[in-house]
């Protein structure tokens, strides 16, 4: 180890938080490693909760990273149920929710994201829900079990999940989406018409444009979601996925920059050496953002990003420093159909359709650039997708939407 480190501590115990630890001890970190998390269960994967787990397919004990005996194992000192309350920066020192104090000489925050907040009158009426960690998926579980009508408010990637899982259950679902297509922050409209398709023949209904004023109850429980144009929707169970916010205010009580999330530079660092920031809850410099509307920085929520910022800022605290620069890539599965996308899109990228059998692929082209690419149910394009936006290698808008071109080739080659 490099420097004088010798205590490392991590604030946030997510898929993020984690990795650093994992991947610091895999580097040869031999000092004091502690992970701090908030909830009470080991570090556990947070994207299956919206589909295999609240579809049975899986247990809580599959969800896990690591089983408990790794933590000692690697000498990680996991705290559970335990919340940073306070950095004090000149005596390289966090303050504890139990009142304690824990000193370190590198500090990660991998604070993470939560739910954006629906705010409108009922949004706090028993019924009404939000989907974010094993206790919130534990709570839907049971609370399908006995309605028959649900809402879903936003038609983004855990709505639609959610909406997937209900309607294969034979359920009543109606998604609200104020934008006039599903996904429409993620994807190119011909992904969203396909998706607003497989969903509608699996029995899902869609109000596009509609802004939700209230949500109406009797007895203390929701019953109904009032619309912006008057209509008033049964509903025995709400659900609320209209995207999240940054975990930014412990940052920024502690005097670092924040802006939608902790600044950092190329290398992961806050502007105090001693503290770096990685996952969910980051702003970071990326040349696959260079050309999009909020400039070359940008916020990424996804477990690739979480996991290979995880391991760049082990390297770097291990003596083995390198920009980060990794190709974002991003997946949903949404019934039988999965959804695998690569780079990022802006919303005026255009868009060329490559149909073969049963599947397709977008690939977005920002100028004369690849700048995207969305596959479903072609995990081949996409994982050529990646070669291609890591290598640079030029693509052209014709070669893409030729059946025959063949794109493993020119990633591989």
């Amino acid at each position: 180890m490099s420097g004088a480190v010798e205590s490392i501590v991590i604030v946030g115990a997510g898929q993020a938080g984690f990795q650093a630890a994992a991947s610091l001890r895999e580097a040869g970190f031999a000092g004091s490693l502690t992970l701090i998390g908030e909830e009470a269960a080991l570090p556990y994967q947070r994207p299956p909760l919206s589909k295999a787990y609240l579809a049975g397919k899986t247990d809580a004990r599959g969800l896990l990273l690591r089983q408990e005996s790794y933590f000692a194992e690697h000498r990680i000192d996991h705290r559970s149920g335990t919340r940073v309350t306070a950095i004090g920066r000149a005596e390289r020192r966090v303050q504890l929710s139990d009142g304690g104090h824990l000193a370190y000489d590198h500090l990660i925050l991998a604070t993470g994201t939560r739910n954006r907040a629906l705010p409108v009158p009922g949004a706090d009426l028993a019924g009404v829900r939000q989907l974010r960690s094993l206790d919130d998926a534990d709570a839907l579980r049971t609370a399908i079990e006995g309605v028959r009508r649900i809402v879903v408010v936003g038609a983004g990637f855990i709505g639609l999940e959610f909406a997937a899982v209900c309607a294969a259950r034979g359920l009543a679902v109606t998604v609200i989406e104020a934008a006039e297509r599903v996904m429409a922050r993620a994807v190119a409209p011909e992904t969203s018409e396909a998706f607003r398709a497989f969903h509608e023949e699996a029995g899902v209904r869609f109000l596009f444009g509609a802004g939700v004023t209230a949500i109406e109850g009797e007895g203390g429980r929701a019953t109904a979601i009032r619309t912006a144009d008057g209509q008033s929707l049964p509903a025995d169970l709400v659900l609320v996925g209209i995207g999240v916010v940054p975990n930014q205010e412990l940052a920024a009580e502690a005097g670092l920059a924040v802006r939608d999330g902790i600044e950092v530079d190329a290398v992961l660092a806050t502007d105090d050496p001693a503290i770096s920031a990685i996952g969910d809850c980051v702003r970071f410099p990326s040349r696959f953002a260079a050309g999009m509307p909020g400039g070359d920085r940008v916020r990424i929520e996804s477990v690739q990003n979480a996991v290979d910022q995880g391991r760049c800022l082990a390297a770097r605290l291990t003596g083995r420093a390198a920009a980060y620069d990794a190709v974002p890539w991003f997946w949903t599965d949404q019934g039988p159909r999965k959804l695998q996308i690569a780079g990022l899109a802006a919303p005026g990228d255009a868009s060329v359709l490559r149909r073969i059998g049963a599947g397709f692929s977008v690939f977005r082209f920002r100028g004369a650039a690849l700048s995207a690419v969305e596959s479903v149910d072609r995990p081949a394009d996409h994982m050529a997708a990646r070669r291609l936006l890591a290598s640079g290698k030029a693509l052209t808008p014709e070669q893409a939407a030729d059946p025959s071109f063949d794109l493993k080739a020119l990633a591989t080659g």
